[in-house]
């Protein structure tokens, strides 16, 4: 699979989609004790009975990598805003597992309150796929109800995001339930291999980090005759910060969380600038379409982030780590150093994609601690703070950017509620101006 497609929130998707009973664990909630998160499974047996929340591309890739892992499990309950997409991906999922999905027809949830009615059909883990935007509550209440969660990153869209997923993880840590999230990088041999030899000191002091997500830009929605702003803005996400977050958090997130990984630490500050220069259309809603930031890390590293959706120009999606002994090309998993020396990964790739469920599926199945919820958050909220960057065109600490009582959220959750931004009288939205928009 390509790295050019493998976040990408389209029908080709960064999955590559193919063509303890819960009764016990209320009660012992109601008491006040804690369950082990694993072997508390419906009707006491070792099948994993999961929900989906989120039918579209990321979703049903994610539902079909849980699927594919070892151990008995089966998809009982799917959830999505619009019912059409929770019923074309439950049949798509159906085609390809069979006796694996077994989803009843009061089990086939739609709206925005979907997911609390999945959450709470009596399933023992749940896939979060929907925007991000989403992210925080459906996390937040899936922790309530003691579940085993996998959420797709980013995890929030905003720094009041990002603190409830924080609050909601360190719950999910004292209840002993395990949380992964779609940073795939982490459980790839290769790259754990290569962020290894660069922390034991290979390439020596770590003094710069260069990582790109530099594309020609995904899919765009028209707009239908008949729909309110809400479901518009819902059909086409990707393009409104308050529920994708700008494509710096819902793509570029990857290479900052590598790092974030390398440094073993998240940014102190950054500044930098962006715009909107070739998707200018009203279809692209108001978000950026090219950030540039400069990060720098509490012991003065400075990491040089580039994302852009320009078609027909250079492309790269990678990371790059410098040296006071030599350079790594850490996506690439190979190193050179000043004295002439080479090193490159020679082992065997695993699919990380599948990998990264079948390490949640084990920590759940054999009680391991498993909880990726901080990291994910971290790495959010370090695209966060680029995108407040390139926004304001102001220098901003961490602290602030994660305090920031700036939030984006609509007034109401129905199809009829006013999104938190909104088209002026030709269709157009309100850009982000550097040196006026306020993001603390």
């Amino acid at each position: 699979m390509s790295e050019k497609n493998e976040t990408r929130p389209s029908n080709h998707t960064r999955r590559d989609f193919l063509k303890g009973s819960a009764g016990l664990a209320a009660g012992a909630a109601a008491a006040g004790l804690i369950l082990p998160a694993s072997g508390v499974f419906a009707a006491g047996s070792d099948t994993i009975q999961l929900g989906l929340v989120g039918c579209g591309g990321r979703g049903s890739g994610a539902a079909s990598q849980a699927l594919s892992t070892n151990g008995s499990v089966k998809l009982v309950a799917v959830a999505d805003a619009f019912e059409d997409n929770a019923r074309n991906g439950l049949r798509n999922l159906k085609n390809q597992f069979n006796d694996k999905v077994d989803v009843a027809g009061d089990r086939v949830f739609s709206g925005f309150d979907a997911y609390k009615k999945l959450i709470d059909s009596g399933v023992d883990m749940v896939i979060l796929a929907t925007p991000p935007g989403f992210r925080p509550m459906h996390f937040e209440y899936a922790v309530k109800q003691n579940k085993n969660i996998f959420m797709e990153k980013p995890v929030a869209v905003d720094g009041a995001g990002v603190r409830q997923v924080l609050a909601a993880a360190e719950e999910a840590k004292k209840k002993n339930l395990k949380v992964g999230v779609g940073l795939q990088r982490h459980h790839s041999p290769r790259y754990q291999e290569t962020v290894k030899r660069i922390q034991d000191g290979q390439i020596g002091d770590t003094v710069m980090l260069r990582v790109y997500w530099n594309d020609a830009g995904v899919w765009v929605r028209p707009r239908k005759p008949g729909q309110t702003e809400m479901e518009y803005q819902m059909r086409n996400w990707y393009y409104f910060t308050w529920i994708g977050g700008d494509h710096i958090v819902e793509q570029h997130i990857h290479n900052l969380d590598v790092a974030n990984w390398v440094k073993n630490a998240t940014p102190a500050k950054a500044q930098g600038q962006g715009g909107r220069q070739v998707l200018t259309g009203k279809d692209h809603g108001h978000i950026y379409d090219h950030h540039f930031v400069e990060y720098t890390y509490p012991d003065g590293t400075v990491m040089l982030s580039q994302c852009r959706h320009h078609p027909n120009c250079w492309n790269s999606v990678s990371e790059h780590a410098h040296g006071t002994k030599g350079y790594a090309d850490v996506s690439g998993a190979k190193m050179t150093t000043r004295d002439g020396k080479e090193w490159r990964w020679q082992g065997r790739e695993k699919d990380h994609y599948q990998q990264e469920h079948d390490d949640l599926f084990d920590a759940i199945r054999n009680n391991k601690p498993y909880n990726e919820a901080v990291n994910g958050a971290n790495s959010t909220m370090t695209a966060i703070l680029g995108r407040m960057c390139t926004y304001s065109g102001q220098e901003i600490k961490w602290d602030d950017a994660l305090n920031s009582q700036v939030v984006m959220r609509p007034e109401g959750y129905t199809f009829e509620s006013k999104p938190p931004i909104l088209p002026d009288q030709d269709g157009r939205y309100p850009v982000a101006i550097p040196g006026q928009t306020k993001v603390v």
